[in-house]
């Protein structure tokens, strides 16, 4: 049977020996919760099978099954190659929600909470001659309304703007041979100005007479290469970058970089990665890409499929999405509530796509809630850290796990710690601190606004005070104690217009009744936004129709519901001397 997902999982730090474990797993429920007591990881008789890495309640799991399992179990065997031996074994998971604990052979090997994020265990001491047993538990209470869920819908049904939910494994299983030393992780610092990369790298177990090599190359082209004794854990070194290709949506340029340890010209370990010299900054007020004013026509994205719910089906659908968003016009996407597969990403920076990189928030606010959003929010800035796509962090959306900002200080201060927290992790970003309205401080000022009608939508973005006096949502746009400082502002939700073009229902926050309605609306909200002298980029909701959304530009399914090339010219403000009807779409 063909492994499903059989792509390399990690585009950013690539070694060439790895095995894929996706594919059927044993499963079960433990709806009475017993498997830790019984000792499943021992022995156990699992009732059925799932395909990894699709969660149960998604299609292409081969259950799909949305009942509420708040607590289930994976097992499968596997054999490791004759030349892996002598090397340190890991395993990794790109995502399990929400708690997970693992064993290997019945022996315990690790633990995760946060069910956006990997982790990896070194499973060498538990791992014998010929046959070995990898079982998996997973814990996601569907009631838990402190957890990051994102989302995911705690009733039954799908209803309003949440969806189906994803328990347990939901992207790539995979073993990795390494040597005792080897790269532990990396981190690119890009500076345009200096014309140089500067690379931060963490070496597990360092041995005498150890080296790091670097090498960077563009279009195959050695062009710059450096050799630096090993003598800590952590180290650093700058490189020059010479021709300057700068990253962009219109020039995705990438510079390929391979890192190698070596110890009496042996290689130790070696890994390919990539890296694109970009600089994102708010300058003079104006929000700026390598320098200069960027207009950012973004779209929002809820990163959902049909058949695998957050996992998508294969990588041709993942690189689809992008085109598509690109075909439409579109420099870039915000990520609702969704930390995206790390695959996304990788075509995002390999087709030239912005990324606002966003958490998928709790809804209930509690020390725990903060500790778990706190602990998790690291972890993907760290995951995602060297994607040159990503260009902002938002770690609230509307509110979401701080309802009560009004009456609530700490509430407040944990907006203010959120965005202090990831400037203190990345200082090359934009950051938001709660997308769409009660802002406390940002970067930028975004807004929330599904006025349907264009006439409104100028009167109000027709000026700075205009905008400061506007209440979208019925939202004030500052927690109390913080107020505007001249921040670019951007319209990042609007539109939202329902079109039903296949046999799907549901509801949008308005509603075209055909084809030339349903463009003339679009035009007329856009027109709108683009027509502020003030308002520096949009993100029209949505990219695709969502179970019972059908406010996409594409259906569920990817189906252009108008010609495309109409779309495209209403999103770069420029006409489209086409006729009506659907198109294919091409590839970029």
């Amino acid at each position: 049977m063909t492994i499903p997902r059989p792509e390399y999982p990690r585009p950013q730090c690539v070694r060439n020996a790895w095995m894929n474990l996706n594919g059927i797993w044993r499963f079960c429920y433990d709806d009475a919760n017993r498997g830790l007591e019984e000792r499943w990881y021992n022995a156990h008789k699992f009732d059925r099978t799932i395909r990894v890495p699709f969660a149960y309640q998604s299609h292409l799991s081969g259950i799909a099954e949305t009942d509420f399992h708040d607590v289930v179990w994976y097992e499968r065997d596997f054999e490791l190659p004759e030349n892996w031996a002598g090397k340190r074994i890991l395993l990794h998971f790109g995502a399990v929600d929400y708690q997970a604990q693992v064993w290997v052979n019945g022996i315990f090997v690790c633990q995760h909470t946060g069910g956006h994020v990997p982790f990896c265990a070194d499973i060498t001491h538990a791992l014998q001659q010929g046959l070995n047993r990898v079982t998996l538990r997973a814990e996601d209470v569907t009631a838990d309304l402190e957890q990051p869920r994102g989302k995911q819908y705690w009733q039954r049904e799908s209803a309003s703007i949440f969806y189906t939910r994803t328990t347990g494994i939901w992207q790539t299983v995979w073993l990795e041979p390494v040597h005792s030393t080897h790269i532990d992780s990396f981190k690119f610092i890009p500076d345009i100005d200096q014309s140089q990369l500067t690379i931060h790298c963490k070496v597990s177990h360092p041995i005498p007479n150890l080296v790091l090599e670097l090498r960077v190359s563009f279009n195959k082209e050695l062009i710059a290469e450096h050799v630096l004794p090993v003598e800590a854990v952590r180290m650093s070194l700058t490189v020059p970058i010479a021709p300057l290709h700068l990253w962009s949506p219109e020039t995705p340029h990438l510079y390929d970089v391979n890192l190698r340890l070596l110890c009496h010209a042996d290689v130790i370990d070696s890994v390919e990665s990539y890296a694109g010299m970009r600089r994102i900054a708010v300058d003079n007020r104006q929000i700026t890409l390598n320098h200069q004013p960027y207009y950012m026509r973004l779209v929002l994205d809820q990163g959902y499929h049909p058949k695998g719910l957050l996992t998508f089906p294969s990588d041709d659908d993942i690189r689809r999405d992008v085109e598509l968003t690109k075909e439409m016009g579109f420099n870039g996407v915000r990520k609702h509530q969704k930390v995206e597969d790390p695959r996304y990403l990788y075509w995002a920076d390999r087709l030239g796509l912005l990324v606002w990189g966003e958490m998928a928030n709790a809804y209930q606010y509690s020390e725990k809630s903060v500790k778990r959003i706190t602990q998790e929010w690291q972890e993907v800035i760290d995951r995602d850290f060297n994607h040159p796509c990503i260009i902002a962090w938002v770690p609230i959306n509307e509110s979401w796990g701080v309802p009560n900002l009004k009456d609530d200080p700490r509430q407040t201060q944990h907006l203010l710690a959120l965005y202090h927290m990831t400037h203190s992790l990345d200082g090359t970003r934009l950051v938001i601190s709660n997308d769409g309205w009660e802002h406390a401080l940002t970067d930028v000022l975004t807004i929330h606004d599904y006025e349907g009608q264009g006439s409104v939508l100028r009167k109000r973005y027709a000026t700075v005070e205009s905008v400061l006096a506007s209440r979208p949502a019925d939202r004030d746009l500052y927690v109390a104690g913080c107020g505007y400082r001249g921040e670019p502002i951007l319209v990042t939700e609007f539109g939202g217009i329902a079109y039903q073009k296949s046999s799907q229902n549901g509801w949008g926050y308005t509603t075209a009744l055909a084809e030339d309605d349903f463009i003339q609306r679009y035009r007329d909200v856009v027109e709108a936004v683009l027509a502020s002298p003030i308002v520096q980029g949009f993100c029209y909701t949505q990219l695709t129709d969502v179970e019972q959304e059908i406010n996409g530009l594409l259906t569920y399914d990817r189906q252009p519901k108008v010609n495309l090339a109409v779309i495209r010219g209403i999103t770069q403000g420029k006409p489209a001397h086409v006729s009506f009807g659907h198109t294919s779409g091409k590839n970029i």
